[in-house]
Order: C-alpha cells, then sequence, then structure tokens
C-alpha cells in the first residue's frame, strides 16, 4: 500500500509539473538569430549613382541574393534577420540597368549603419572618438628632433658585369 501510494505521489507531482512549468515563460528553447541575405545600408544606397556599370554596383552593394535569367537587367538585394523576442526585420533593394549601366533604384527604408549594429544587440552603438587634436594638446608633444643630412650616393659604375659568363 505504501508503494501504490508513493508511485501515486509522483504521478501526481509529474501531473503538476507538466501543468504548471509550459506556463512559465522563462522556458522556452533557445532559437539562433536566422540571418539571410545582403545587409544593405542607408549609407551603400546613398553611393549608387546612375550610370554606375554593374561591377561598380556590385562593389558597393555586394552580389545580389536574386537574378533571374528573365529579368537580366533587375538585381534584387534581400535581408531578413529572426531573433527570439525581436520583431522579424525584412529589407529589399531593387536595382534596375540598361544594358551595362546602373538606371535606377528601389529600396525599402534602409537604417544606417550605426543603427542596424545596435539592433543586434541591447547596446548603445559604439561612441566614435573625434580624430582632431587641437593647438593645446599639440603643445604637448615634442617637436620631432630635425632628420639627419642624407650623404650622397656613391657614382654608378660605367658598365655592369655580363650575366653569364662569357665561355661555353
Amino acid at each position: 500500500m505504501f508503494i501504490f501510494h508513493r508511485a501515486l505521489g509522483r504521478l501526481g507531482l509529474a501531473l503538476l509539473l507538466g501543468a504548471v512549468l509550459p506556463a512559465c515563460s522563462f522556458l522556452q528553447p533557445y532559437r539562433v538569430p536566422v540571418v539571410q541575405g545582403n545587409v544593405v545600408t542607408r549609407e551603400q544606397v546613398g553611393a549608387l549613382r546612375p550610370g554606375m556599370s554593374r561591377i561598380q554596383v556590385r562593389d558597393i552593394l555586394g552580389t545580389p541574393l536574386l537574378t533571374s535569367v528573365f529579368h537580366a537587367n533587375r538585381w534584387d538585394y534581400v535581408f531578413t534577420l529572426q531573433r527570439q523576442g525581436a520583431e522579424p526585420q525584412a529589407r529589399r533593394v531593387t536595382v534596375y540597368f540598361q544594358g551595362e549601366t546602373l538606371e535606377r533604384f528601389e529600396a525599402d527604408a534602409l537604417p544606417s549603419e550605426t543603427e542596424f549594429v545596435s539592433t543586434l544587440g541591447n547596446r548603445e552603438p559604439p561612441k566614435v572618438p573625434v580624430l582632431e587634436a587641437t593647438p593645446e594638446k599639440l603643445q604637448e608633444f615634442p617637436a620631432p628632433a630635425p632628420a639627419p643630412e642624407a650623404k650622397p650616393l656613391p657614382p654608378l659604375p660605367a658598365s655592369y658585369p655580363p650575366l653569364e659568363p662569357a665561355t661555353r
């Protein structure tokens, strides 16, 4: 009888845990962030100009994710990012060519590079240091030592020895 009550207690505990644990939000399985496609930023699209060659566009935006035999004058750059606990991101940039030159492009609202980096983590974008020295800061450094005078080089020879021996 004791074994029956013990087994019944374990079964009851298992049922109770089975009913309570799914309600806990902290016990979600980890989902790997899924990044697909080309990340295209506002700065990259800002560098595009009509009349650019296909190679120049590829150098700026990267290799297109979608190219079609039926639409040879169109490149599609698609980007999706799905992360746990965040809204999925999807962006598209379409580039149209006339022959071998860029005719026009269409793009969704794109983030700047720092905005995109800040969405990847829960931290602020890094602060960019000021790369400028004030005159007061320059006074703190010692003046550079003068360079020593260069010695004149010896004159070049009038003729050089042969590359191969003269006897065969």
